[in-house]
């Protein structure tokens, strides 16, 4: 089975070719800010990242007509389950209109649309951020006014909860996990027998502080700052979301760096790396109570999951009193992308219909 998928992303577009488990070419393509700079919109940039796909095959030596499936990142649509869904016109119209937002990944699903209408190749996505599983109790805030949402990188998590399904020789719908994604942005997800019933949402600023998100926040402080008069709308966002957390602590996002200054004794930096696995810890424990105890192991993955020396090291000190700890570190989108296709093409997973699973919610 030759499976294309397409990543795309704000400055980039990544592209692989696999044939089965095999990944057999990719190539991470560049866009620079004077390349992007004729379009308006993200929507606009269709053609443009579509041609850079074509060349690519091109380069590769594979035709077209001759893959077997086309699979892109799956964008900012209305809440849906998890699982491979099947491209459609119903989708599409979402991430045209950018309903739900704009995001690079929007244009993951049009341009694998695009290979089915030139070459009739069947085109999907895969869990997409706006995965939405969570059970009733978990959309609760404490205000009717306001609504948990579930955002987060869920790609990742179930592709990283069934390889640790793999490795504990058990179904991923028989097991309960909790999932640990560890990049810019933090995400912990209790996973109960193949659904992700509760998670923080790691878009808008729910959950532990990160390299560059502030977490949730004493919320009177919150308020009293918004309303100082000394910072805009947009300012404040920017704290919450790319200059908060442990960038405005120690003026770099970057993990790193961090783990060398503490090398080189810098107490400061070691306090604030060690509070953030101290809360990303909180958190494991909030999910562990989602589970009743029950959990077959805490997975840790993304970039922060390298990190054994601190981060890997305090989080196991921390939380292995409730269930064993497996490591994955990284993300490979890609490869995760593929899986989902490959499920559908050797018929272990149906393609789920988009409009057939839209979930409409209730403020809670």
């Amino acid at each position: 089975m030759k499976i294309l998928v397409i990543n795309p992303g704000s400055t980039s577009t990544k592209v692989a070719v696999f044939e089965n488990e095999q990944m057999i070419s990719s190539k991470t393509l560049r866009h620079s800010p004077e390349e992007l700079a004729p379009f308006h919109k993200l929507t606009d940039q269709f053609e443009f990242r579509a041609q850079i796909v074509e060349d690519f095959l091109k380069e590769s030596g594979i035709e077209p007509q001759n893959l077997d499936a086309v699979v892109g990142r799956g964008g900012l649509l209305d809440p849906i389950p998890g699982g491979t869904y099947k491209v459609s016109e119903d989708m599409l119209e979402v991430l045209r209109e950018a309903k739900n937002g704009e995001h690079a990944s929007n244009l993951g699903a049009l341009i694998a649309y695009e290979f089915t209408k030139k070459y009739n190749v069947p085109s999907f996505i895969v869990d997409p951020v706006v995965v939405d599983e969570l059970e009733t109790l978990a959309r609760y805030t404490g205000h009717p006014m306001f609504r948990r949402r579930s955002i987060f990188h869920a790609l990742n998590q179930k592709a990283t909860a069934r390889n640790a399904a793999a490795q504990l020789g058990k179904k991923y719908e028989e097991i309960n996990l909790i999932v640990v994604h560890m990049g810019g942005g933090i995400s912990i997800g209790a996973h109960r027998k193949g659904k992700i019933v509760n998670v923080n949402n790691a878009l808008d600023g729910d959950g532990p502080f990160t390299p560059e998100r502030s977490g949730t926040l004493p919320l009177t402080q919150l308020i009293d700052l918004c309303y100082s008069g000394k910072y805009t709308l947009d300012q404040m966002k920017k704290k919450i979301k790319g200059a908060g957390g442990m960038v405005d602590y120690l003026g770099t996002n970057d993990a790193m760096v961090v783990q060398e200054r503490i090398k080189q004794g810098d107490k400061e930096a070691e306090l604030v790396y060690k509070a953030m696995a101290y809360q990303i810890a909180k958190w494991v424990g909030r999910m562990a109570a989602v589970l009743k105890g029950e959990v077959d192991a805490i997975v840790l993955t993304g970039g922060l999951a390298y990190d054994k020396d601190f981060m890997v090291k305090w989080l196991t000190e921390y939380t292995s009193f409730i269930a064993p700890i497996l490591v994955f570190p990284g993300g490979d989108e890609e490869r995760a992308l593929a899986m989902g296709a490959l499920r559908v093409l050797r018929g272990l997973e149906e393609p789920k219909i988009y409009w057939e699973n839209v979930i409409e919610h209730t403020s809670h």
